[in-house]
């Protein structure tokens, strides 16, 4: 690709992953940050910022495909933010030429009643494309890697509680996948003919409860976490001792406990035949985080 590639979010869990893998890969790489000084890492930082629309012009001019990765789960309005953020890139990116956006959503079944989180990142990924710029998703459940909140909530559970009561969420089913992977189909869908204005679904090989998902990584760490079954027990309830026990963001942990009563797992697998490799196990995708956050501290 001759024109250059933007990335919204790019010094986050997921995109600052994903830049390096852009840059490696060959691509003229912006990343769109409001501290562009600040910056250190392998590509141009240039200054922008979702939340003011008159910023957006520049750092979006040139720019032939844009990765947005960008939301506001810490504030008690992430729906607006997020809502008028989507638009406003959309609406810049399309004034700018752009011709793919690429954003990272949420797995859950539109026939659900999904929690505000997951309705935030439905609603989202129309608005991106409302200007007319294509939009390719993919959407995914808890990703594993050190630094990303669901998996941070997952460990520190496990690690800071020598048991846990279990609230009714434990038993929703999810499809989790490692951060490595995620950034792999991130970059495989870029330019990819099969994959403009598409939405796909990713996750790993593993369909797991939250529950067996602890219980293996207290088993991976060489312990047994017992889990006692309380079924009066709400996500509601359950986000508010989040604090005590993890030093996770409160909002927006509790954001994502009220998601754990939707099912999120991969309905139509079609992403691996535009984009085919062989995912991650959940118990390996465990073992790099965990290798990794020691290798950081």
């Amino acid at each position: 690709m001759s024109a250059d590639v933007l990335v919204a979010g790019g010094t986050g869990f997921v995109g600052s992953r994903l830049v390096p893998a852009l840059v490696e890969s060959g691509n003229a790489v912006r990343v769109m940050t409001r501290r562009p000084v600040a910056y250190d890492g392998p590509a141009l930082a240039v200054g922008g910022d979702v939340s003011a629309p008159e910023t957006l012009g520049d750092a979006l001019e040139g720019v032939a495909a844009a990765y947005y990765l960008v939301h506001s789960l810490g504030s008690d309005d992430f729906e607006e933010r997020d809502a008028g953020a989507a638009k406003s890139f959309g609406a810049a990116a399309a004034e700018a030429g752009v011709q793919q956006i690429i954003y990272l959503g949420g797995l859950g079944d539109d026939g659900d009643a999904l929690s505000k989180h997951l309705r935030s990142r439905r609603q989202v990924e129309s608005l991106l494309g409302e200007a007319g710029v294509p939009v390719t998703v993919l959407r995914a459940g808890i990703v594993v890697g050190h630094g990303g909140l669901s998996w941070e909530i997952t460990r520190q559970l496990v690690e800071h509680l020598p048991a846990m009561v279990a609230p009714r969420w434990v038993k929703t089913r999810t499809q989790p996948i490692a951060i490595a992977d995620v950034v792999r189909y991130l970059v495989g869908v870029l330019d990819h003919p099969e994959a403009v204005g598409r939405t796909f679904e990713i996750g790993g090989p593993d369909v797991l409860a939250y529950v067996d998902m602890m219980k293996r990584v207290a088993a991976i760490e060489g312990r047994v976490l017992p889990i006692l079954p309380v079924p009066l027990l709400t996500p509601g309830l359950s986000s508010r001792w989040l604090s005590l026990v993890t030093d996770v963001d409160v909002r927006a942990g509790r954001t994502l406990i009220d998601s754990m009563v939707n099912e999120v797992v991969v309905r139509d697998p079609a992403i691996r035949e535009v984009v085919p490799f062989e995912p991650m196990s959940y118990d390996d995708a465990v073992r790099t985080a965990l290798e990794e956050r020691l290798e950081i501290w």
